[in-house]
């Protein structure tokens, strides 16, 4: 007699649960943590290598650890004491170290202080289980936090008690060990999940940090971006991708991330530029920092300007072999030196004449203008071999692939960095990924798909290649999901000065995003469920401070690129969004600049930011209205029809 796949799952749960006992008391454990406030959710864009903004944020709860500390202290506290906690419980080692260099009394601020962190943990840690704080304590310190956190000094025996523990901890030289780690689980408990929206990567001085800070983080998902697209393509050894991350990287200066970070040499192509462009003062290619900055020597200056432009003409060489090699991708008119008249120094695009900014190309063979020389080859080789060996390059691609994908849907939102490609009407655009055509969720299902087969050893090396190559449309790509305009013009932006053919046209998607029917459609093709659903992205930054706004469609759309990355700030006339739901509804958090992790140590100063309530809801939100709580829910399910089973006699107790 076959068993029932029903009853197959009760013996299978009897095995954790064996009597009336155990199930029932899980049932009541899965009951209370429904009904406990839906942790923290923080969603972030377009971080752009700004590492320590980036760090500053996780370690303040994008201003939610001051919020606290403000409501605790707020009316037995001075402003500078309550800065300096907060400063404490961002920087605890930093701050620690500077403490013992002016506090007279160390015992009496560590009695203090200690008191203090133990009521902010026991705020931030309200909403969650004992099970779970008990599992963001550091074991050498859990059990003495947990009676701390749950063991109030009240009473003359609890006094005492309480008591003693603070002292015994200062007495035994633990107080700084100790401080440390309540700070961490403060910050732990302050996100419950952080989400990325893409572009982790270029301008800023440190995406090799971020992705650091990230493999010491827990309870995150990355939506790819296009500017992480093309680091993955690079670390996948496409060549176009490999050109445009070094040529981005000295457009901004940002060698630490390529040669401390990733450890790639630019010894060649220093020597190359130097051998071929010499005596070209290259002004077109001086790096986007300002001109009085003391960081950079003018001999140093020069030196970037003659790599940037040596790995620009190789760029658009490369990119018109790949361009040849795929004919499907359309992308015929971004080949554009055979256009140049070397002679006369000028282009025809469209018809039209245009004067060139800069006339030195002593590498490009009229004749032949895509052929790369063989000097260009070797050095070309040579970076690929950097790219390719480098591994922490692997290691942080590792995390892209393992935490990383195109969207995610999650508690009623849709995440993704840039765009669903649409058609003039508002409708789903079918879009061609090699002979086939998808749109909506299966157009990005099958991105993501081919994206990940080229770093998997089970993809045929000819599919490997193809993926690799894939990289790049994904990265400029007409209807690429995470570019989504006509053309990535950045030959137009170095050597012209027509702003119209400068002009990259979006896409429709980005002239329909405040249209609510068409929000509610991509939502509909995407499956997403919920009473407020909405699409979460970044991508294109807000230009805030024309009074642009990043509420869009009626409140199903939110467009969180605040501009972390100091390239932007003038533009959005901000630095940053961080987009907060916690279990009142959603807050907008809009950041000013941010100076230093040094002036947050030695002064106290903090992001000054501005909370802003998107939506906010009548009852509050509770574990039982998440994904989570589904999950839960099912699992309740399952136990009241085990209960069912062992009282009915169907299964038998175990025990």
């Amino acid at each position: 007699m076959k068993t029932s796949p029903d009853t197959r799952v009760l013996e299978l749960l009897a095995q954790t649960f064996p009597d009336i006992q155990s199930a029932a008391t899980e049932i009541i454990n899965l009951e209370a943590i429904l009904n406990l406030p839906k942790g923290t959710e923080h969603f972030v864009a377009d971080i752009h290598g700004e590492y320590e903004a980036f760090q500053h944020i996780l370690k303040n709860a994008s201003g939610n650890i001051k919020r606290k500390v403000y409501e605790l202290f707020g009316t037995s506290l001075r402003e500078d004491a309550l800065r300096q906690l907060c400063s404490l419980i961002y920087y605890p080692g930093r701050k620690l170290v500077h403490i013992h260099s002016t506090e007279k009394d160390m015992d009496d601020f560590y009695r203090t202080t200690l008191h203090q962190l133990v009521k902010v943990l026991r705020r931030v840690s309200s909403k969650y289980t004992r099970s779970k704080v008990r599992k963001a304590l550091p074991k050498e310190f859990a059990y003495i936090i947990e009676e701390l956190l749950h063991e109030t000094p009240s009473g003359e025996n609890k006094q005492s008690y309480y008591r003693r523990i603070i002292d015994t901890i200062i007495s035994t030289g633990q107080a700084d060990a100790f401080i440390k780690a309540i700070c961490n689980v403060i910050q732990h408990l302050s996100i419950d999940y952080l989400h990325i929206l893409g572009d982790i990567y270029d301008r800023g001085p440190g995406a090799h940090i971020i992705m650091d800070t990230l493999t010491r983080y827990r309870d995150f998902d990355i939506q790819w971006g296009n500017h992480d697209a093309l680091w993955m393509g690079a670390a996948a050894g496409n060549e176009s991708c490999i050109a445009n991350v070094l040529r981005i990287s000295l457009r901004y200066d940002n060698m630490a991330t390529l040669e401390d970070g990733y450890g790639i040499n630019l010894v060649p192509l220093a020597a190359f530029a130097m051998d071929v462009y010499g005596d070209d003062p290259c002004e077109l290619f001086d790096p986007k920092i300002p001109k009085d900055t003391t960081e950079l020597s003018i001999k140093n200056r020069q030196l970037i300007a003659r790599m940037h432009k040596a790995i620009s003409v190789i760029q658009f060489k490369i990119e018109a072999a790949l361009i040849d090699r795929h004919p499907e991708w359309k992308m015929d008119d971004r080949k554009l030196l055979h256009l140049i008249d070397f002679k006369k120094g000028t282009i025809t695009i469209d018809g039209v004449e245009h004067e060139m900014r800069d006339k030195h190309f002593p590498t490009i063979d009229p004749e032949n203008p895509y052929a790369l020389t063989d000097d260009e080859q070797e050095l070309i080789d040579k970076l690929v071999h950097s790219f390719r060996m480098s591994d922490k390059l692997k290691t942080h691609t590792g995390i892209f692939l393992e935490h990383g994908d195109m969207y995610t849907i999650c508690n009623g939102n849709l995440l993704y960095h840039a765009s669903v490609p649409l058609n003039a009407d508002g409708s789903l655009k079918e879009v061609e990924v090699f002979g086939k055509k998808y749109k909506g969720r299966a157009l990005l299902d099958e991105v993501g798909r081919i994206m990940r087969s080229a770093f998997s050893s089970e993809t045929s090396p000819e599919d490997r290649r193809q993926a690799a190559d894939f990289y790049f449309y994904l990265w400029c790509g007409p209807d690429s999901p995470l570019f989504d305009k006509a053309k990535m013009a950045t030959f137009e932006r170095y050597f012209l000065t027509d702003k119209e053919v400068q002009h990259e046209e979006k896409g429709h998607y980005y002239h329909m995003r405040d249209d609510r029917r068409v929000i509610e459609r991509i939502l509909d093709a995407f499956g997403v469920k919920g009473r407020q659903r909405h699409i979460i992205n970044g991508h294109v930054p807000v230009k805030a401070g024309k009074g642009e706004s990043p509420v869009k469609a009626d409140g199903a759309m939110m467009v969180i690129d605040g501009g972390f990355s100091k390239a932007y700030h003038s533009t959005t006339g901000i630095a940053g969004y961080t987009l907060v739901w916690h279990s009142r509804g959603f807050e907008l958090v809009q950041h000013e600049p941010f100076t230093s992790a040094e002036d947050a140590v030695m002064l106290g100063t903090d992001i000054r930011s501005t909370r802003k309530v998107v939506e906010q809801s009548v009852e509050r939100i509770c574990v039982r209205d998440t994904d989570k709580g589904a999950e839960l829910q099912a699992q309740i399910d399952e136990l009241l029809e085990l209960l069912r089973a062992y009282r009915s006699g169907r299964l038998h107790p175990r025990r």
